[in-house]
């Protein structure tokens, strides 16, 4: 490897000196697990924080476990204990290389090769590279009835490292990253809980005619009209190349959001022409969730119903779509394997309306505007977690 290589594309000012080659074992002590015997009671239910590996997801501390041993059972297993704040939790099998960072001392099932950093290694350097480690492991992990990775492999993966100096002010910057991630994250989550009890909130209960929550200045009560009454299926077929497509796969459940540019999909698959104002729902495993309240024109490929408005406020209809009582009548389904909401059942059903369309377009303007700023926390995490990849990939060796 020349000396050019083992420099980063993308460099803090003050650093010069070539990364060095080393070997994961020389940086961090991997250690594994052990399980004590499960039916002892005695082991089990103490205050010891014991991780299994499907604990892990996309957190990136380990703050505490599902289950705990007790000093007995820790006493009784090969599991050893793991310093707070110096351990990358690693996932050995069943998934390998999910990873967190352990907030406090615990100790982990056989499940895990977990990596205690040493004093010359930054413990947020090296839980940056989590995504070159997993790699690596998956690709050299063995065995018969599901991969595994030792750690005895896992210690002899080559790494690039700088400086300690270096690495902490590389640690420093992805943490202060990732923490700006998780607070979009968190601020995404929390309105898409909000828009799902607004939801059940603003629409009347079950045998009841006006919701708990309502706008002022409207005290009508609503009245049953059947789907069918207040929306038509279009069925216009479209191969017209001009328009975009809409796929299952392009729609982020629950939330109603496109999560790619379909603008730029460059295919012609025959589908269901749709306008704007329009309202796409896909019938196929309805339980998935997979709805849009269309802004633009184009071709709905695959399983969905086109719903159009008649006689109501397009954007309350959709309201209606995203609804509890028409989710739960969706899925009253024909199939087991392969599901798919039933129109005749669905459309002779009736839901819950507004009898003035200023109520409904005001309902249906507040979950536009919630559903903006669902959409605009969305691609605020899509846009920093691309640059977290690409600085990942131009600030390591």
């Amino acid at each position: 490897m020349t000396e050019s290589s083992n420099k980063p594309s993308i460099r803090f000012a003050g650093f010069t000196d070539p990364w060095e080659q080393r070997k994961l074992g020389e940086l961090a002590d991997i250690v594994g697990g052990g399980t004590p015997d499960t039916n002892n009671a005695d082991y089990w239910d103490g205050d010891i924080d014991w991780y299994s590996p499907a604990e892990l997801g996309d957190q990136i501390y380990a703050d505490g476990s599902v289950r705990r041993i007790t000093e007995a059972g820790f006493s009784n297993c090969s599991a050893r204990m793991l310093p707070a704040g110096q351990t990358i939790l690693f996932t050995s099998r069943a998934g390998i290389g999910n990873t967190a960072i352990l907030r406090h001392a615990a100790c982990t099932n056989q499940g895990f090769q977990s990596l205690v950093i040493g004093m010359h290694a930054d413990v947020y350097f090296v839980y940056s590279m989590s995504n070159r480690i997993k790699k690596w492991a998956e690709e050299k992990a063995s065995g018969s009835t599901f991969l595994e990775i030792s750690g005895k492999q896992l210690a002899s993966m080559p790494i690039s490292m700088p400086s300690l100096i270096e690495q902490q002010a590389i640690g420093s910057f992805f943490s202060r990253l990732d923490s700006l991630i998780t607070l979009h994250q968190r601020k995404y989550d929390k309105l898409v809980v909000l828009k799902k009890s607004m939801l059940e909130q603003m629409f009347p209960q079950e045998g009841e005619s006006v919701p708990k929550i309502r706008f002022a200045g409207f005290t009508d009560p609503w009245e049953q009209r059947k789907l069918g009454e207040i929306a038509v299926r279009i069925t216009d077929m479209s191969s017209d190349s001009d328009l975009p497509r809409v796929e299952y796969e392009d729609i982020s459940a629950n939330v109603g959001i496109l999560n790619k540019n379909v603008n730029h999909l460059g295919h012609n698959k025959s589908g269901i022409a749709f306008k704007p104002d329009d309202i796409l729902y896909g019938k196929l495993r309805p339980y998935l969730h997979n709805w849009l309240f269309a802004d633009f024109a184009g071709v709905a490929v695959g399983d969905f119903w086109v719903l159009r408005s008649t006689g109501i406020d397009p954007t309350f209809l959709y309201r209606i779509i995203c609804g509890k009582r028409f989710d739960s009548l969706a899925n009253v389904s024909a199939g087991s394997k392969m599901p798919r909401a039933d129109w005749s059942f669905v459309g002779n059903s009736e839901y819950a309306v507004p009898k003035q369309i200023k109520e409904q377009q005001t309902i249906g303007s507040f979950f536009s505007r919630l559903d903006s700023l669902i959409t605009l926390h969305q691609r605020k995490l899509e846009l920093l977690k691309n640059i977290k990849k690409s600085l990942l990939e131009q600030m390591f060796v």
